[in-house]
């Protein structure tokens, strides 16, 4: 319930006046049903525009650490993330990418939507970065459709290294749905899962015209300010590769 009082109530209405954001191809995520919303990554805003523009709900995964705060700031902050539609995530082992994919397993088996950003962290440079193979296993181990996701302009709302930047409209562009299924019980084959992947981020591409790099985001961090953000949801989710 909360979920709804924050997008249609509170929290939405607000974005929605203050930024207008754009929205095309909406009637492309599905109007019932599980699938995947794999999206580029640009600014820790990005999931908050994405799921404000279609009527059905986004589940994400976050860093546990959002959730275990103290005092009235850490009930503010659960409370917010939770009903937000935030499931947390144990990150602090090396079998945390298992434990994003099992969450997104169940969002996905429960029939909703479930949103990722296949480059598992946001881009330093506002180019398009490799994906990892996470989306790919999920789809087919899920059984589901992804839908790709571009979101623009989010990075000069929310720059990297910044809270907040300047007033302007985010564009948000969905695709049509990519089915999988003749890939199907072939979840184990780490080829068919770069295939898979690759086409995803070239339909992410396609939508979001940004430039492709064939490496992963985190190798080109180094000097990036986006370092020191704080993580946003759907990270985890990305990184079983």
């Amino acid at each position: 319930m909360f979920y709804w009082v924050l997008k249609w109530v509170v929290v939405g209405p607000l974005l929605k006046t203050v930024f207008r954001p754009h929205v095309e191809g909406a009637d492309h995520v599905p109007a019932t049903g599980a699938a995947i919303l794999a999206s580029n990554h640009l600014s820790y805003a990005d999931w908050l525009f994405m799921p404000l523009v279609i009527p059905r709900r986004v589940t994400f995964v976050v860093k546990a650490e959002y959730f275990q705060g103290p005092g009235v700031k850490g009930w503010l902050q659960r409370t917010f993330f939770s009903g937000a539609g935030q499931v947390p995530i144990d990150r602090s082992s090396g079998k945390s990418a298992e434990g994003a994919m099992r969450t997104g397993l169940k969002i996905l088996r429960n029939g909703n939507l479930f949103g990722i950003y296949p480059e598992g962290t946001r881009s330093p440079d506002g180019r398009l970065f490799r994906g990892r193979t996470g989306v790919a296993r999920l789809a087919l181990e899920a059984k589901v459709p992804v839908v790709p996701v571009a979101v623009i302009g989010t990075d000069v709302v929310a720059p990297p290294g910044k809270k907040f930047g300047r007033l302007h409209s985010p564009h948000v562009r969905f695709g049509r749905p990519l089915d999988f299924s003749r890939y199907q019980g072939m979840e184990s084959d780490r080829y068919i899962l770069r295939a898979i992947t690759d086409e995803i981020m070239y339909e992410i591409m396609e939508l979001s015209g940004q430039e492709y790099v064939d490496a992963y985001a985190v190798k080109g961090m180094a000097s990036g300010a986006a370092k020191h953000d704080p993580e946003p949801p759907g990270t985890a989710s990305a990184e079983a590769a």
